[in-house]
């Protein structure tokens, strides 16, 4: 049994993460300020501390235990939201990394596991894109995230083995349909489910990687296992380009009613689309099976329904 910390479990990937670690007998404790998740979220068996990963006061209110692993999934996730209040994004997703670097080397805990993004990387081609691209964001999120890469490769200095997973775009049950603003998949279903209506921001020829959360969650538990892992940045993605046009087709497939779409406005700092290239998460990680679109739509329609 072993003990470790996870930021953000009311939220999507950390509840998910966190649930897994519970049922392999580990104990888990999540910090968590409830901006975009829910109490109820976080799984049976997790010690809750409501808190912001950005302010230092809140790591003196957790357990003061050895910590065998740090997963950092909390933070502002929306590359449009982070235009309405860049310095709060510094603070979620910067902050955050560099004050959780410092509580780990505190607690003498080496091992440091960290929820980057796709963001990074910019406006690119029509290609996959490997970890080895050159990172130009386009929105305060990503520019934010991109400092943590940073924060996290100076700490390795000091003996804290990292990990960067490069999120591309995560979808399935337990993603919060409320927000409209981040998560296509979710926000699509959303207003499929709500009014029978999508409204699309851009061109149905945009194109996105989505990537299921069970692999996602499989990715940062296999990171606790595989020492090749230490100090790389791997991108988490499936390869496979699928434009809005496909998804919303495939929404419609799955869902079997008919619903009207509308293609008008843009997103701040959205690009016009990334795909992951994936060989390392493959190769280091071991992930090779991949949820097919049309089945982790259907599992998602089934846990809202």
């Amino acid at each position: 049994m072993a003990n470790y910390l996870v930021t953000g479990a009311a939220g999507f990937i950390g509840a998910a993460l966190a649930k897994k670690l519970i049922a392999d007998g580990h104990t888990v404790v999540t910090i968590d300020n409830l901006s975009t998740g829910y109490k109820s979220n976080v799984p049976e068996g997790v010690t809750f501390i409501k808190g912001d990963c950005g302010e230092a006061s809140v790591y003196e209110r957790i357990p003061q235990k050895k910590y065998d692993a740090i997963f950092h999934i909390a933070g502002q996730s929306s590359g449009e939201i982070s235009f309405d209040d860049p310095i709060y994004d510094i603070r979620t997703n910067a902050e955050s990394t560099l004050l959780l670097l410092k509580f780990a080397l505190k607690n003498g805990c080496d091992r440091f596991i960290f929820a980057g993004t796709m963001s990074v990387y910019g406006i690119k081609p029509d290609k996959r894109i490997s970890e080895e691209e050159e990172c130009c964001p386009e929105s305060f999120y990503g520019v934010a995230k991109l400092a943590s890469e940073h924060y996290m490769r100076i700490y390795e200095r000091y003996g804290i083995r990292s990990t960067c997973l490069r999120l591309f775009n995560v979808y399935g049950p337990g993603q919060n349909l409320e927000n409209l603003r981040q998560g296509m998949v979710s926000i699509f279903l959303a207003q499929m489910l709500k009014s029978g209506h999508i409204h699309v921001k851009g061109s149905a020829n945009r194109f996105r990687d989505f990537i299921y959360i069970d692999e996602v969650v499989s990715a940062f538990f296999a990171c606790l296992y595989r020492n090749e892992s230490y100090g790389e940045i791997i991108n988490v993605g499936t390869g496979i380009k699928t434009t809005v046009g496909q998804l919303i087709d495939a929404l419609n497939e799955v869902y079997g009613k008919n619903t009207t779409v509308e293609y008008s406005g843009s997103t701040e700092g959205d690009v016009y689309g990334l795909v992951s290239n994936n060989s390392k998460l493959r190769k280091l990680l071991r992930i090779n099976s991949m949820c097919d679109l049309h089945k982790g739509i259907s599992k998602m329609l089934e846990f809202y329904l």
